[in-house]
């Protein structure tokens, strides 16, 4: 077929290589943030649906990433399509499969992972990739698990009950913020029999050591800790995901709904609401720091009512 038979790409292909293009030669940068939909649709003059097709491609090849506040920027992890550096076909391991499978769920969310479209990642049989896994469930646990073997826990960690507590909250919360799939993995009621999680939960459990505590007591603190922080970690991701649905930035959102909320604190049925600033409601870092230090604030209170007299 000769190149005047051929037929030309669609526009969205078009965008996605002028995309591609600029981010790759540096013009734009890991953070810049990139145009809406809507904004690409008016720029390029093609339909929202156009537009819709050119962002999911980007994130499909890794290029962008939705960011609370910020909308769809450029992303510092470039997905490859293709094998994994090193990974010759036939020699396809569980680093392989988990890195993909992080990878896909990181940039387009969990319900993106299948064995079908892991195989397709990996250049691989979707059969063989059952050497590894028995199926999907048993894969976000993996998954989950290698990305909780991404955080360091210092031993013995820094002095004092209170202190320990916050690192690892702190750390579990960056993790979330990294992976924010993750909270969705996580079952606090069928715990997962992980060894990284469950060696959060023993460091957990040995920063309460010597307090006086019960075992009860202290298994409780070990949940309830990590289930604060992905109580805001949930939050934090259906906005993620809700930009990346409806191209709407969490900013954009509250202006299209600026003047319902104007005439609505306007009546005075809602004096105190009037006056509070919008970006508290919406700092996610904010509350989780007030709910880890009320939490914190509670337990000192508990262990002050137990201590000897």
């Amino acid at each position: 077929m000769t190149s005047a038979t051929q037929r030309p790409d669609p526009p969205y292909r078009r965008i996605v290589a002028e995309f591609r293009t600029r981010i790759l030669d540096g013009d734009l940068r890991p953070g810049d943030r990139v145009p809406s939909i809507r904004q690409i649709a008016r720029r390029w003059g093609v339909a929202v649906a156009t537009a819709t097709k050119v962002v999911a491609a980007l994130r499909d090849e890794g290029l962008v990433e939705a960011k609370v506040g910020a909308g769809t920027v450029v992303s510092a992890r470039a997905i490859r399509k293709e094998r994994p550096a090193g990974a010759p076909k036939g020699s396809l391991n569980r680093g392989h499969l988990l890195r993909a499978a992080i990878a896909i769920a990181d940039a387009e969310g969990l319900g993106a992972v299948s064995m079908r479209r892991l195989a397709a990642e990996l250049g691989a049989g979707p059969m063989s990739l059952y050497r590894h896994v028995t199926g999907k469930d048993e894969l976000v646990t993996q998954m989950a698990d290698e990305v909780f073997g991404e955080v360091e826990l210092p031993v013995p960690g820094p002095e004092g009950w209170r202190a320990k507590l916050e690192l690892i909250a702190r750390r579990q919360w960056e993790l979330s913020r990294r992976h924010l799939w993750l909270p969705r993995a996580v079952s606090f009621t069928r715990p997962l029999l992980a060894p990284n999680m469950m060696a959060h939960t023993e460091w957990t459990l040995r920063a309460l050591d010597g307090l006086g505590l019960p075992v009860e007591t202290r298994i409780r603190e070990a949940l309830t800790l990590p289930a604060l922080v992905h109580t805001v970690a949930l939050a934090m991701a259906e906005e993620a995901e809700a930009e990346q649905e409806t191209g709407v930035t969490l900013d954009g959102w509250r202006l299209l709904q600026r003047r319902r909320a104007d005439e609505l604190l306007s009546t005075g049925r809602f004096p105190l609401l009037a006056t509070l600033p919008q970006e508290t409601v919406s700092d996610l870092d904010g509350l989780f720091d007030y709910i880890l230090a009320r939490h914190l604030d509670g337990v000192a209170v508990m262990l002050s009512r137990n201590a000897p007299r």
